[in-house]
Parts: C-alpha cells; sequence; structure tokens
C-alpha cells in the first residue's frame, strides 16, 4: 500500500511545485491598520510558509514534521484549493506514519471540499484496504472509475478492490480494460489471473499468469499461482517443477517461500 502511496505523493508533488513556488516568494501585501485584516494577512502569509515546509519535509520522507505543519494549516481553514491539498497532505503524512484511522477522514474532507480529486480517490482506496473498510474501498473505487473510465490506476485501484471483496466479474473486467491499454503491465495479469481462476476460467488464468511470467520471469507469486492452476488442470509434474521455481524466486519473501516448498514436496514425483 505505502508504495501506491509514495507513488500518488509524488504525482502530486509534481503538480503542486508551481504553488510550492509560489508560496516561497509570496507578494507583497498592500498596507492596512484594520486588525481583522491583518489577521487575515498574517494567517494567509503563515499557511504559504507552512505549506513550503511541510512539501519540504515530504519530499524528504520525513513524515512526522510535515504531519505538523500540515495539522496547522488544516486549523487555520485556508480557502480552496490550499484546504483540500493541505488535507490531502496531512493525510499522505499520517498514511506513512502508520496511521491510517487518521489519514481516512483527512481524505474523506478533502474531497467534500474538492470532489473531483482523483489523488484524494486513489489513496482513500488504499488506505480503506489497509483499514480493512471493503465498503468504502469499493464506494470510493466506483467513484474514481466514473469520473476517469480510461484511468489505468482507477481501473486497477477496482479491480483490487473487487478481488478483495469476492466480485471476480468486476474485477476481471478492470484488469481487462486495463491491459487493453497496458500490455506489458505484469503485475495487471497476475490479478486478471486470479479472477479468472476464481470464476473457473482456468485456461484463461494460466494464460494470463504465463503473460506476467514472460514480462517478469521472477515474479514469484505469479509462478506460484501457476502451480495452483496446474495442479488444479491435473498437471502435477509442471505444478511441482513451478512451486519448485517460485520456491527459488521468492527468497526475500519468507511466508512464499515456505508455502510454495510445501506445496511442491505435497506432490509425489513421478
Amino acid at each position: 500500500m505505502r508504495v501506491l502511496l509514495l507513488v500518488a505523493l509524488l504525482i502530486r508533488l509534481s503538480a503542486t511545485d508551481a504553488v510550492a513556488q509560489t508560496y516561497s516568494s509570496p507578494s507583497p501585501q498592500p498596507r492596512t491598520t484594520s486588525v481583522p485584516a491583518l489577521r487575515a494577512l498574517a494567517a494567509r502569509r503563515e499557511i504559504e510558509e507552512r505549506f513550503t515546509i511541510g512539501l519540504e519535509a515530504e519530499a524528504r520522507m520525513d513524515w512526522a514534521p510535515a504531519a505538523a505543519e500540515f495539522e496547522r494549516i488544516v486549523a487555520l481553514h485556508p480557502a480552496e484549493p490550499q484546504g483540500s491539498t493541505a488535507r490531502y497532505d496531512l493525510a499522505i503524512a499520517y498514511a506513512n506514519l502508520g496511521r491510517n484511522d487518521d489519514a481516512a477522514p483527512e481524505l474523506r474532507a478533502a474531497l467534500a471540499l474538492d470532489p473531483g480529486f482523483l489523488a484524494a480517490m486513489a489513496n482513500l482506496v488504499s488506505v480503506d484496504l489497509a483499514r480493512g473498510d471493503a465498503r468504502e474501498a469499493r464506494q470510493i473505487a466506483d467513484r474514481y472509475v466514473s469520473l476517469a473510465p480510461d484511468s489505468a490506476r482507477a481501473l486497477y485501484s477496482r479491480g483490487i478492490v473487487a478481488l478483495q471483496n469476492g466480485d471476480a466479474t468486476t474485477a476481471r473486467e478492470d484488469f481487462g480494460k486495463l491491459l487493453h491499454t497496458n500490455p506489458s503491465y505484469a503485475v495487471a495479469h497476475y490479478d486478471l489471473a486470479l479472477a479468472e481462476e476464481r470464476l473457473g476460467r482456468f485456461d484463461e488464468a494460466r494464460r494470463e499468469l504465463s503473460a506476467a511470467l514472460s514480462l517478469a520471469p521472477a515474479y514469484a507469486r505469479a509462478r506460484f499461482a501457476l502451480g495452483v492452476v496446474l495442479l488444479r488442470q491435473g498437471e502435477h509434474a509442471a505444478a511441482r517443477n513451478a512451486f519448485a521455481q517460485a520456491s527459488l524466486d521468492a527468497a526475500g519473501d519468507p511466508a512464499l517461500q515456505n508455502i510454495a516448498a510445501a506445496m511442491r514436496d505435497s506432490i509425489k514425483s513421478p
């Protein structure tokens, strides 16, 4: 989940470079003797300065100081687009601190302020999956796809949610659409194979796993899944070989390595 969040963060940061530059060089403020106007100017200046500091901290992946800056900005109730941006960046900091239950309401608040904030939707789906809130994750994923029906990120997000919710049909459709325009996405081939396997379409699942492995030969999870499909099709020797290779490829994943080895050993050699 953190990878998805960091990718969305990098996208968001690139989109706000111009904003950050503006914050770093605020325009001269007009002179006034009105106390409310002076307070408003001071608050605006503080927001600008804290955005600069917070974005720099996020760029360093220094999440605790970043969270502190965006918390203060949110408390100042800035107008749009600063309001939704501050809540979004606060959520990113919380999520990377492992505070997903705090991140979710900030992302909801960002979407309330800016209903078309696609990056906030993508990250709320990821945060909800980490929190185990499959219901909201599906609602947000559906909304994401409705607003960006051709977005690979939207389709992938809903496909993952659908798989976790047991909706293999929707997952199959979403991953299929994604692969139509992104055929070299090995992970999507793997996820499509899982949907096909759950629908009992073993030949199609085998084809997708073969495609994933042709793109990423050391993809241990795809190799393990291929072993499962081969076993279901009665090809025991080929399944044993797949599990053996998966065990070798999963050197960095002890849990997968152990289960692959156990599956290999459970199949008698011919």
